[in-house]
């Protein structure tokens, strides 16, 4: 409408409160949240066809399509609203679409909804393979590597994971949510690159299907450690006990995988909870995977 008062560079750029290096890492954790979905097509690699061509086409394909629409998104909330009015309200595109769109306002909410159902739907597909892949490395009970008789589905791994969300949702603040996984995601996708790095300099030589030049794992370090130390200055606590739910894990690892000479009442126990959770969940273990492990790309049942 030819308005743009708060984007002019005089107000875009004035201090509305005390700079502070903690709370910028903080906003940079939590903005970069919403761009976190690169990452979740790498959980189902060998679910894609052609994977060494198909992943990087998607990443180098979303990641500027996103970026575009979220950074015009924004613009046009900041040139509608003032800062005071984007940190005051809690639903932005709620707000910006009662400043704008008059009766057709409804038009927001029912977009953020679907875009979040859709958001959820494509965390639940992925997330879940990082729970079935652990099972079938050993690592976490082997009933939740097993997929469904007919719709070939890890539903005890979906199961696992949606206990896991809820057990998530005990807290009420979403910002303090966002820290929680946010700052838990960037350590462990940090300590993932670190280990690129490392593999490139150790073993050369093995096989690299999917490369790129190690100057981008080594700016994207430096943007992490950045993130990752400031935000735990800024916020110990809410960081602290995300550390702390991650180390969670540590016992788990010790009692299901070091922990060899099990006594037989707790293998047992085991075998009756698998047992009783195929028959609930009507899955078996996958019969290719007896075999050895499978190429990217082709079927668990092939």
């Amino acid at each position: 409408m030819g308005e743009y008062f708060w984007l002019e560079p005089k107000n875009a750029f004035e201090n509305f409160q005390e700079p502070d290096i903690g709370l910028i890492a903080l906003a940079f954790l939590q903005g970069s949240f919403a761009y976190g979905g690169w990452n979740f097509l790498n959980y189902v690699t060998e679910e894609l066809v052609d994977p060494y061509k198909n992943l990087p086409r998607a990443i180098f394909i979303s990641i500027p399509l996103v970026t575009f629409v979220y950074v015009f998104a924004n613009v046009a909330y900041v040139t509608a609203m003032s800062p005071q009015e984007l940190l005051a309200s809690n639903a932005v595109a709620v707000t910006f679409g009662e400043k704008l769109l008059g009766v057709m306002a409804w038009i927001m909410p029912i977009s953020v909804a679907l875009s979040t159902f859709g958001g959820v739907n494509g965390s639940l597909f992925t997330s879940s393979r990082l729970f079935f892949a652990g099972a079938r490395e050993g690592h976490l009970p082997s009933v939740l590597a097993m997929i469904h008789v007919k719709r070939c589905t890890p539903i005890p791994a979906l199961l696992f994971t949606c206990i896991s969300t809820l057990l998530m949702l005990v807290t009420s603040d979403m910002y303090t949510l966002i820290n929680y996984v946010g700052f838990i995601n960037y350590l462990f996708y940090g300590v993932t690159v670190a280990g690129q790095i490392v593999l490139r300099w150790k073993k050369p030589d093995i096989p690299r299907p999917i490369k790129i030049n190690l100057l981008f794992p080594i700016i994207y370090l430096l943007f992490w450690a950045f993130l990752l130390v400031f935000s735990l200055w800024s916020e110990p606590v809410v960081c602290g006990i995300g550390l702390a739910i991650m180390l969670t894990g540590v016992p788990v690892y010790f009692l299901g995988v070091y922990w060899q000479h099990k006594p037989k009442c707790f293998s047992d126990f085991i075998e009756l909870l698998t047992l009783v959770s195929q028959k609930m969940c009507v899955v078996v273990y996958p019969e290719a995977e007896r075999g050895g492990w499978l190429e990217p790309g082709r079927s668990r049942l092939q």
